[in-house]
Order: structure tokens, then C-alpha cells, then sequence
């Protein structure tokens, strides 16, 4: 055995050292070494487009992003924590109320105190609404830069270690390879260094809880969720695929409701650890939530690439329906468009199958279910990301369009420049030199010909042009958003329609014939 396996070491060494592979030079240090170099050029990289503009610089009287995360820091190192989520006389909720769950109030309150500590008047209550200041932008956006570093940036690393861990003939390379593409995701840098928010917490607690799973740390899993959970409840796009692929294995182990109820304990002590200054009556408790569904703003806003605003062309969702029935209706939806994928990981969990199911369940949450943004792109963008050494095709042509989808809102945010050098560089990353599954399996190009394929690319880089050299005609203002959201949505429904078909399809021998066809 040892001997064999000294082999196979040997023959991944070879197959690294490539004269065609451009990582070896990077992995031949070994994996921390390797984390390490792709972890500091990437965290540079996020201090570079950290310099460009943010959300509502210079735009009164509500500014932007940046303007709700420094206000809610004000608020929560200046009032009681029971008046961080109630309309009040020194909190006026209309001006950036907190919507989001308890975990990003605390988080909201560590970095107030940190801004509070080299710069007062940033967070000083009342006088500080719309603070602007070079110092109060670096404070902040070091706020963005420590989140990623400690929380994001370690759950990659917890990740790539357990992933290339299951096969002893996983290239180094890979590792290196898919580690870039985690670290460099340009969707997630623009949103949280260029835009201004912590994305970075809440998907760096689902992919610990991801790479729980792999690892066969449910338990642990179960509490990573709930803390992604508790920050942000956009989480919950992954709630079907985590509760499916959970209860289907422990419907296979020995005592069923006992492996549930641990994992039921250990969610409601997560939550409860949480919500704990909030327990103390019903009422507060129901102060908080009311604050995480706000449905008062409509089934969408802008121009966002899902199938409410992409069918509002035709079909006047708003005027046609209540609010009530649109939400009886947006979460019909969702459930039906995530329930074939819950039911194959009832029936037959595996790792693989988990990660497709994240997939598949946060393009449901997406494309149905009620006031999504543009930035939610970036929850299925996480699990495709993840399966990006399974399906590199897919997630190319998927992280090309969700930077699309995106492009209106950078534009607004003057953030052209670190859009296009982000894309340039994960286009560089994507197509290193040496990475064979790259070119392989290319179902796009099978399913559509390639011709279509280049034609949908050459006219999303039109798109790209028209729009920031372009004036739309004065009667359809946004006529160029409309187009790109129909376009982006078109390729979104595509992507889901053949991930759901491949998480079936899992357990089934694959054609030769189709695999001939694909090389």
C-alpha cells in the first residue's frame, strides 16, 4: 500500500511540474504555502478596488450602502441593544432601520466601537448622518478587509482542504486553481469593497458549514448555517438544500428521530444564543422580524435579473395583484421550482448532490421568490463556485452574466474601472495554462453550438459598450437596463434548468457517446 501510494504522490508531482501548467511553481511549497501567496494577493487586490468610490458617495440625502452600515453602527454603540430594532425618537427607522438579523447588529456594534475608537465623529449619534471623510472611509473599508480576512477567508481554506482531501490523485494544481477563483470571485470584491457591504460573513459561515458537510461534521454545520442565517437572512436561499440533504441522511442511519433531534437542539440553541437580548417578550421578538420581510417595497426593485421583473415587461405584477397574493404567489414558486432538488437529496444524499442542491435551491430563492436584489446573485454564485473544478464550463458562462446583471448598478457606483480589471483578471485566472478540465465537458457549447454561444458573448460585451456610450430614447429611460436584465435572466433560467438536470442525473452511468461528444 505504501509503496502504491508513493506512486501515485510521485505521478501528481509530474503531472504538477508541466511544462504547460502554470501553477507549479506556486504548489510545489504545499498547500499552506499555497493558500498563503493566493490569500495575500487576493486581499491586495481587495484593498485596490477598496480606493474606488462606494454606494451613494456624495449623493444626499440618503446616500447609499455605505451611509445604512455606518449609520447602523452608530446606532448600536449609542442606544440600548433593545432599541436597535424600534422606531423611536434618537432611532428613526425610515432613515436606514436595521433589516437584517441580530448577528449583523453585533457585528455592526464591534466595528462601531472600532470607528468610535480612532474616529468619533464618524459614529457620533445624530451628528454624524452622512459623515463623509478619507478617514472615515478607510476605517470603514477596513471594517470589510478584517471580515474577509478572519471569517471568509479561512471557511476557503476549511473548504479547499476537505474538498481536495476525499481523492489522493487530486493535482496540487487544482487546489491552487480553485482557490483563486474562490478568493478572486470579482461578483463578491465589487459588492462588498466596491459597493460596500459583508457578504463576505454570511457566505464565509455557509461555506464552513459546506465544508462541515464534506467532512461529516453535521453537528458543526448545523451551527455554521445558523450563524449565516443570523447575519443575513438572504441565507435562507440555501435553507431547502441544507434541510433535504440533512434529513436524508439521517433518515439512513440507525436512529432516524434521534439524528434529528440533535440537529433540531443544536439549531435552536444556535438561534436562542443569538436572539437572546430579544427573548424576553413576544413583542420584541416580533419587532425584530418585522424588520427582515420588507414587503412594503413591492415584489422587486430596479432592474433585477429574476422572473418577476423579467415577465413585469408584459404582465403588470404590481397593479394586477395585491401584495398578499403576490407573496402567496412569489413563495409558491419558489417552492415548486426548489423541490425536485430537495426531493433527490431526500432519496439519495451525497456530497456532491448537497452541492448542486445549493445551487439549484438559491437559484429558486432568485428567480421566485420575493424583493430580490441584484446583488443576491452572489448567493448561487457561492455553490457555483464551489463546483467549479465539477463544472468549470457552467460557472464561467454563469460568473459572466451575473457580472452583467451587476454592470448598471457599478456604473452608478463609478466603479467601470475595477469591474473591467476584475473580469480581465478572472477571465486570466479562469484560462490558466495547464488546467485540462477548463476545456473539457464544455455543455454549452454542446447543448447550444457554438456558434450561439459566441454570439450570446459577443453581444453581452455589446451590451457592455451601448451602455456606457449610449443614450436610451427619452421615452424608455431604462431601456438598456431592461435588455440586460431579460438577457441575464434568459441565461440564469438556462443554468438552473441544466444544473437540476445534472443533480438527477448524479447516480446514472454517463454516455460515452455524450462524453466523446463534449471533448
Amino acid at each position: 500500500m505504501d509503496k502504491g501510494k508513493k506512486i501515485t504522490d510521485s505521478e501528481t508531482v509530474i503531472d504538477d511540474m508541466d511544462d504547460n501548467n502554470c501553477w507549479w511553481w506556486l504548489v510545489q511549497k504545499g498547500t499552506a504555502a499555497t493558500f498563503a501567496t493566493i490569500a495575500l494577493f487576493a486581499f491586495l487586490v481587495r484593498v485596490a478596488v477598496s480606493l474606488h468610490p462606494y454606494s451613494g458617495a456624495g449623493n444626499p440625502p440618503k446616500f447609499g450602502d455605505y451611509e445604512a452600515q455606518r449609520h447602523w453602527m452608530e446606532i448600536t454603540i449609542n442606544l440600548p441593544i433593545q432599541e436597535w430594532y424600534r422606531n423611536s425618537t434618537t432611532n428613526d427607522l425610515s432613515y436606514w432601520g436595521l433589516d437584517y438579523p441580530p448577528l449583523t447588529a453585533y457585528q455592526s456594534f464591534v466595528h462601531g466601537i472600532f470607528l468610535r475608537f480612532f474616529h468619533p465623529n464618524s459614529v457620533s449619534l445624530f451628528t454624524s448622518r452622512g459623515h463623509e471623510s478619507y478617514l472615515g472611509k478607510l476605517l470603514m473599508r477596513w471594517t470589510v478587509l478584517s471580515s474577509d480576512a478572519l471569517i471568509f477567508f479561512p471557511a476557503v481554506l476549511y473548504f479547499v482542504v476537505v474538498y481536495y482531501n476525499r481523492s489522493s490523485r487530486s493535482r496540487k494544481s487544482d487546489l491552487a486553481w480553485h482557490t483563486a477563483l474562490l478568493l478572486l470571485n470579482p461578483c463578491l470584491i465589487l459588492i462588498d469593497h466596491g459597493h460596500f457591504q459583508f457578504n463576505c460573513i454570511s457566505l464565509g459561515f455557509t461555506i464552513g458549514a459546506v465544508a462541515a458537510i464534506l467532512s461529516g461534521k453535521d453537528l458543526v454545520a448545523c451551527v455554521l448555517y445558523c450563524l449565516s442565517l443570523n447575519h443575513k437572512q438572504m441565507s435562507a436561499y440555501f435553507a431547502p438544500a441544507f434541510f433535504s440533504h440533512l434529513l436524508g441522511k439521517c433518515l439512513r442511519r440507525k436512529h432516524p428521530l434521534l439524528e434529528v433531534s440533535k440537529l433540531g437542539l443544536y439549531v435552536l440553541g444556535t438561534f436562542a444564543a443569538v436572539w437572546w437580548p430579544y427573548l424576553y417578550s413576544t413583542h420584541s421578538i416580533l419587532e425584530v422580524l418585522s424588520r427582515l420581510a420588507p414587503f412594503e417595497r413591492g415584489i422587486f426593485e430596479d432592474y433585477v435579473a429574476n422572473f418577476w421583473c423579467a415577465s413585469s415587461i408584459l404582465i403588470k405584477w404590481k397593479r394586477l395583484l395585491t401584495t398578499e397574493s403576490l407573496k402567496l404567489l412569489s413563495f409558491t414558486g419558489t417552492i415548486i421550482a426548489c423541490l425536485p432538488s430537495m426531493v433527490q437529496q431526500i432519496k439519495t444524499p451525497s456530497n456532491r448532490g448537497f452541492l448542486y442542491g445549493l445551487l439549484n435551491s438559491s437559484f429558486s430563492f432568485y428567480l421566485f421568490s420575493f424583493q430580490v436584489h441584484e446583488k443576491s446573485i452572489l448567493l448561487p454564485l457561492l455553490p457555483a463556485s464551489l463546483l467549479a473544478m465539477e463544472e468549470p464550463s457552467t460557472f464561467r458562462w454563469f460568473m459572466h452574466f451575473a457580472m452583467l446583471s451587476m454592470f448598471p448598478l457599478l456604473c452608478r457606483d463609478n466603479l467601470v474601472v475595477p469591474y473591467l480589471a476584475l473580469l480581465a483578471l478572472f477571465t486570466l485566472i479562469f484560462y490558466a495554462p495547464g488546467q485540462n478540465r477548463v476545456r473539457e465537458n464544455n455543455y454549452f457549447y454542446y447543448y447550444l453550438g457554438a456558434s450561439t454561444t459566441r454570439l450570446i458573448l459577443s453581444g453581452s460585451f455589446i451590451l457592455h459598450i451601448v451602455y456606457l456610450t449610449m443614450h436610451p430614447p427619452e421615452k424608455y429611460p431604462f431601456l438598456f437596463e431592461a435588455v440586460i436584465m431579460n438577457v441575464c435572466f434568459s441565461q440564469f433560467v438556462l443554468v438552473t434548468l441544466g444544473s437540476n438536470i445534472k443533480q438527477w442525473m448524479l447516480n446514472k452511468p454517463v454516455k460515452l457517446e455524450m462524453e466523446k461528444k463534449l471533448i
